[in-house]
Protein backbone atom coordinates (compact mmCIF):
# COMPACT_ATOMS: atom_id res chain seq x y z
CA UNK A 1 0.00 0.00 0.00
CA UNK A 2 0.98 3.66 -1.12
CA UNK A 3 0.43 6.40 1.02
CA UNK A 4 0.77 10.17 -0.42
CA UNK A 5 0.04 13.29 1.99
CA UNK A 6 1.54 16.47 2.65
CA UNK A 7 2.70 17.10 6.37
CA UNK A 8 3.35 20.48 7.87
CA UNK A 9 6.87 20.31 10.03
CA UNK A 10 6.88 21.31 13.22
CA UNK A 11 10.49 22.39 14.66
CA UNK A 12 11.64 20.66 12.25
CA UNK A 13 10.05 17.63 13.33
CA UNK A 14 7.60 15.30 11.37
CA UNK A 15 4.84 13.30 12.83
CA UNK A 16 3.39 10.63 10.54
CA UNK A 17 0.62 8.79 12.11
CA UNK A 18 0.07 5.59 9.74
CA UNK A 19 -3.07 4.11 8.69
CA UNK A 20 -4.38 0.43 10.37
CA UNK A 21 -3.65 -1.00 6.84
CA UNK A 22 0.27 -0.51 7.99
CA UNK A 23 -0.02 -2.02 11.19
CA UNK A 24 1.71 -4.95 10.67
CA UNK A 25 4.55 -3.49 8.56
CA UNK A 26 8.12 -3.36 10.40
CA UNK A 27 9.55 -1.16 7.83
CA UNK A 28 8.42 1.64 5.13
CA UNK A 29 10.53 4.17 2.75
CA UNK A 30 10.27 7.39 3.44
CA UNK A 31 10.86 9.71 0.83
CA UNK A 32 10.73 13.41 1.51
CA UNK A 33 10.04 16.23 -0.96
CA UNK A 34 10.50 20.02 0.13
CA UNK A 35 9.69 21.11 -4.06
CA UNK A 36 5.81 21.22 -2.60
CA UNK A 37 5.97 25.41 -2.37
CA UNK A 38 7.78 25.41 -5.68
CA UNK A 39 5.54 23.51 -7.62
CA UNK A 40 2.79 25.53 -6.26
CA UNK A 41 4.27 28.33 -7.29
CA UNK A 42 5.16 27.30 -10.48
CA UNK A 43 1.16 26.41 -10.96
CA UNK A 44 0.39 29.98 -9.96
CA UNK A 45 2.38 31.40 -12.28
CA UNK A 46 0.52 29.82 -15.52
CA UNK A 47 -2.83 30.52 -13.53
CA UNK A 48 -1.86 34.45 -14.25
CA UNK A 49 -0.27 33.75 -17.96
CA UNK A 50 -3.82 32.98 -19.05
CA UNK A 51 -4.06 36.95 -18.36
CA UNK A 52 -0.91 38.07 -19.66
CA UNK A 53 -1.54 40.13 -23.08
CA UNK A 54 2.24 38.98 -24.33
CA UNK A 55 1.57 35.08 -23.52
CA UNK A 56 -2.23 35.45 -25.42
CA UNK A 57 -0.50 37.39 -28.36
CA UNK A 58 2.11 34.31 -28.47
CA UNK A 59 -0.57 31.57 -28.27
CA UNK A 60 -1.96 33.08 -30.53
CA UNK A 61 0.57 33.18 -33.00
CA UNK A 62 1.84 29.60 -32.83
CA UNK A 63 -1.99 28.53 -33.10
CA UNK A 64 -2.16 30.32 -36.24
CA UNK A 65 1.46 28.33 -37.66
CA UNK A 66 -0.83 25.59 -36.52
CA UNK A 67 -4.03 26.14 -38.64
CA UNK A 68 -1.44 27.26 -41.94
CA UNK A 69 0.27 24.00 -41.55
CA UNK A 70 -3.31 21.64 -41.10
CA UNK A 71 -4.58 23.16 -44.34
CA UNK A 72 -1.38 21.46 -46.05
CA UNK A 73 -1.83 18.64 -47.92
CA UNK A 74 0.43 15.58 -48.09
Amino acid sequence: MKLKQIYDVSNNQLIINLPESFSNKRRVLVIIDDDIDEVNEKLLLLKQATNDPLFLADIQEVKEDFNFIDSETI
